[in-house]
């Protein structure tokens, strides 16, 4: 049974899958053969993508795990003892079946008082960045991981999980046949990674007027986007300041200094939708529903104050009231150690939507256990937060 009994029917628009060792290579075209790989390096099996070995997931085949929400004291009160990593992180555990499949997940989800949940991928959000200098190799790895989700998954699992397909923008005919495909195939959320898109020519944003012809069409078929917190290649920029050289994103790694204070600034997120509303796609489509996801909330008050600024200064430069449109577009899911009651002052309940993260361990243990972080808000509110703004939104789609 779950830990208590609610009266209204809980979303979880934060939960994850563990995929299988050939998630990204089933389904991939025989002339990519090799391009995903996995290696065995010091008795430890890691994948390598183009040739390059990765450590961005540690233990990419997902026998064993980090229990779930075994960070999430750590991320509630800090560190004040000092704990290493390890300590924190506690003993792995074997993945349960109901990590990997939806039938058993969908009995957990029972057992949890869950009634709906969006079910992301978590190898997938490697992909991208390994692969930026070959967009078209990025299609077909994009496309072959869809494949698999779809055959393992489905997009539409009785109703009540919701796996995200991914589409990447760098060739826009082949994105378009991705989100033909995947709504052919009954997806009602997608994944697109919130990071200027990679391209021969190289990196632009999503939001220029190039890709209109695919945004007028997700608009138009009502899907959420979601834009799941991913390696948006932001790493670059810190291993210069950092005097590293050629290192890739480590999230599962302990920072330096500088890297903890910089990462608490949300740069990419923040970048994200700076640009969807600065560049005017949001006004453009402005019926598109964009919802980052494990991006936390930190970053909406500096971000809403910024764009306050810069419209009392360059109204001109904009079409519309930059804080009113991310007011109508963006749907903000916090995490479980913030001040959810603060972000809903400054954008409203009806945009905030409620993820665990389950069963990462940065998470929730037990998902239900947020509606104790709504406390004081009236009923009707608490039931908006906690599924009914993401029903509201998937429902319409």
């Amino acid at each position: 049974m779950p830990s208590r009994q609610l009266d209204f029917k809980v979303f979880d628009a934060d939960n994850h899958m563990y995929e299988t060792r050939d998630a990204l290579t089933r389904y991939l075209p025989p002339e990519y053969e090799g391009l995903i790989k996995y290696v065995e390096v010091n008795g430890r099996t890691k994948i390598a993508v183009g040739g390059r070995i990765s450590d961005y997931i540690p233990n990419p085949t997902f026998d064993k795990v980090a229990a779930p929400g075994a960070q999430e004291e750590y991320y509630k009160v800090g560190n004040p003892e000092g704990k290493s990593r390890r300590e924190i992180m506690g003993r792995a555990i074997e993945a349960l079946p109901a990590f990997r499949a939806p039938e058993p997940r969908l009995a957990l989800m029972d057992e949890q008082g869950i009634d709906r949940a969006v079910m992301w991928p978590t190898l997938a959000s490697l992909v991208e960045e390994r692969l930026r200098d070959d967009p078209d190799a990025i299609h077909a790895v994009v496309h072959a991981l869809n494949q698999w989700m779809h055959e393992e998954w489905t997009f539409d699992y009785q109703g009540r999980i919701f796996a995200t397909p991914v589409i990447s923008l760098p060739v826009l005919d082949k994105a378009m046949a991705e989100l033909e495909w995947v709504l052919d195939h009954g997806a009602r959320i997608i994944l697109i990674r919130p990071a200027p898109v990679p391209g021969w020519k190289g990196p632009r944003s999503f939001a220029l007027p190039e890709f209109d012809p695919f945004w007028k069409e997700v608009e138009s078929s009502g899907l959420i986007v979601g834009m799941h917190a991913s390696d948006s290649g932001y790493t670059r920029y810190l291993n210069e300041w950092e005097g590293i050289r050629d290192g890739e994103f480590f999230p599962f790694r302990g920072p330096s200094g500088f890297a903890a204070i910089i990462g608490g600034q949300h740069r990419e997120i923040t970048d994200t939708v700076a640009s969807a509303i600065g560049h005017g796609l949001c006004s453009r489509f402005p019926g598109l529903k964009i919802m980052p996801v494990e991006n936390g909330s930190g970053w909406v008050r500096p971000l809403v104050h910024d764009m306050a600024q810069a419209y009392a200064f360059n109204p001109h430069v904009f079409d519309e009231d930059p804080v009113e449109v991310l007011k109508r577009n963006i749907y903000v899911h916090p995490f479980h150690e913030e001040d959810t009651r603060g972000l809903i002052d400054v954008i409203g309940v009806d945009n905030v939507v409620f993820g665990s993260d389950f069963p990462h361990p940065e998470g929730m243990a037990d998902p239900i256990t947020f509606v104790d972080e709504l406390e004081g808000l009236p009923a009707e509110d608490v039931a908006k937060v906690m599924g009914g703004n993401l029903g509201r939104l998937l429902d319409a789609a």
